[in-house]
């Protein structure tokens, strides 16, 4: 195996030269058909897009569960195998970032916004038990009898929130990016996502097949960070309206979406060593401030002891979770809501998120790769959602008026999933100066954890579209980047943000079936790789 084919498909002269000219532009043409399309009949593209997504929810759920279930102990069982001690790399190759680095980028690029955005409404959601949208609010909880608004309802809310953003979520991540670096840095191939189906079929990576795979991923990363920095702007106005009393409307929206593209741009730029490198550190630190001001201005001891108590009811639960699948009409929406959407999501991101975290895993051991980035910032994650989601629900249980007057639960019930982040960090303080200074810190990590994710998303797509360089051409990152930012202002003036939201999830189902494939041929070319050695045969050798 080698990489020459590749080189031979990237132009060497011209406007496309450093990229595969038909991928540059087919992609192109791709990300604007898809925009002219919603934005000229928003209304029915998105009934286009929500008839196929809810298509995939009502007929496809077994099969989105399996997929989870299985990517998850195939992670459990490489972690196990002899191929654990096996490199991404050559076998004298070592880790290009320092372990703190690693953590701070896998977590920025993978979960930062989301939890951000989520942290306090979700488990809020889950500990509700008023079924205003039509569906229970928890069914895991109220098949098993929990219904009242208590302790008992909030570790059910918890390990609900633990489930979407757990082990299940990040096996994907981890197979994608284990597929890209091993065959990318180890097999000497291509680091796109074609590369992983060469031990099925060959060289023809190299031709339509191995174009289809790839622009399918760029599909994903444009318009999966192109809606979530659409929609990611909504509490960031929210914030500054909190701090300064702008109007959080449309024009304060695209001007937030203009600066936090061309900084993600200059990042992009700038390449994975320094910016995207250095704000993700930066995130990491600023976090670590607004996390302590949740465990110490909020019910500490009590929060501490939440958050063992629900971390072990997900671990003693997540295995029979993952296989249930609804009964009920109700229950099916619900599933089809959330957990299918968060699959599918999960895997729309997957690509993007894989090849990124595959980009600064080379050297690892398959070992420690999949030890790192399943367990590290699922860790983070679980902590982080317990302290901004057990401070809302403490708050409710032990409301002045009674258990759920607080507010926070009508506001998230209201869908207002902004305003329930800082409701929240207003009311841990009654010191003015200190609520405006978190607030303003959550508005400020809003918009860092975007730009990783952006500039992340930017090297990724140049990458795949020249076919695997890992420092793509720079005008190229500029363009790509500066065109998430105008194709999320595009579709937010349009009104048609969130049917490109649709369109992502629908477009997992392809990717789905392309990341199976992709498990198969690793685990294929696992099978023949005679350098694998056991645990304890690796022990003796190196004695």
């Amino acid at each position: 195996m080698n990489s020459s084919p590749s080189d031979n498909l990237v132009a060497k002269t011209g406007v496309m030269r450093g990229l595969h000219s038909g991928m540059g532009i087919a992609s192109k043409g791709m990300v604007v058909a898809f925009v002219v399309f919603t934005v000229l009949n928003v209304d029915f593209a998105s009934g286009i897009y929500s008839s196929i997504r809810g298509w995939i929810e009502a007929s496809l759920s077994w099969y989105y569960i399996l997929i989870a279930m299985f990517l998850m102990l195939v992670c459990l069982f490489l972690m196990c195998s002899k191929h654990g001690s096996l490199r991404l790399g050559s076998d004298d190759s070592r880790p290009e970032f320092s372990n703190f680095s690693w953590f701070a980028m896998l977590f920025s690029a993978g979960v930062g916004i989301g939890i951000l955005f989520f942290g306090v409404a979700e488990p809020v959601f889950y500990f509700d038990n008023s079924g205003g949208f039509g569906y229970p609010n928890n069914p895991h909880a109220d098949a098993a009898g929990v219904t009242e608004l208590d302790h008992q309802r909030a570790v059910y809310a918890m390990r609900t929130t633990y489930f979407h953003w757990g082990f299940h979520g990040w096996a994907i991540y981890v197979m994608i990016g284990l597929c890209l670096a091993y065959f990318g840095f180890r097999k000497q191939l291509p680091l796109t996502l074609r590369s992983s189906l060469y031990p099925i079929i060959g060289d023809k990576i190299y031709g339509p097949y191995g174009h289809a795979v790839d622009l399918l991923a760029v599909f994903g990363t444009v318009f999966g960070v192109a809606t979530s920095l659409g929609l990611g702007v909504n509490q960031m106005a929210t914030g500054l309206n909190v701090l300064f009393g702008i109007d959080p409307g449309v024009t304060t929206q695209i001007i937030l979406i203009v600066v936090i593209s061309i900084v993600a741009t200059i990042s992009a730029v700038s390449g994975v060593g320094n910016g995207i490198r250095i704000i993700s550190e930066w995130n990491i630190w600023l976090s670590v401030v607004l996390l302590a001001y949740f465990l110490l201005f909020g019910p500490t001891q009590w929060l501490l002891g939440f958050f063992v108590t629900s971390l072990g009811d997900y671990f003693w639960n997540v295995v029979p979770m993952g296989f249930w699948t609804a009964g009920t009409s109700e229950e099916i929406a619900w599933q089809g809501g959330w957990t299918i959407f968060y699959w599918g999501w999960w895997i729309s991101w997957g690509p993007f998120v894989g090849m990124f975290i595959a980009r600064i895993s080379r050297g690892r051991t398959i070992r420690e790769f999949m030890l790192g980035v399943m367990f590290v910032p699922t860790t983070i994650a679980f902590f982080w959602l317990c302290m901004f989601g057990g401070n809302a629900i403490f708050m409710e249980l032990y409301a002045e008026g009674g258990v759920g007057t607080a507010g926070i639960m009508d506001t998230v019930m209201a869908w207002n999933l902004p305003g329930a982040l800082y409701a929240t960090i207003g009311q841990l303080s009654s010191v003015q100066i200190i609520q405006w200074l978190m607030s303003a810190l959550a508005t400020l990590l809003l918009a860092t954890w975007f730009i990783t994710s952006s500039d992340s998303g930017t090297l990724v797509i140049t990458t795949m579209l020249s076919m695997g360089d890992d420092d793509p051409p720079q005008r190229f990152r500029i363009v790509w980047g500066l065109g998430e930012g105008f194709v999320a202002a595009v579709l937010l003036l349009a009104g048609g943000l969130y049917a490109l939201q649709t369109a992502s999830i629908a477009a997992a189902l392809p990717i789905s079936v392309v990341l199976v494939l992709m498990t198969v041929g690793l685990l294929k070319s696992l099978a023949e790789d005679s350098s694998a050695v056991a645990p304890s045969d690796a022990q003796a050798v190196a004695a």
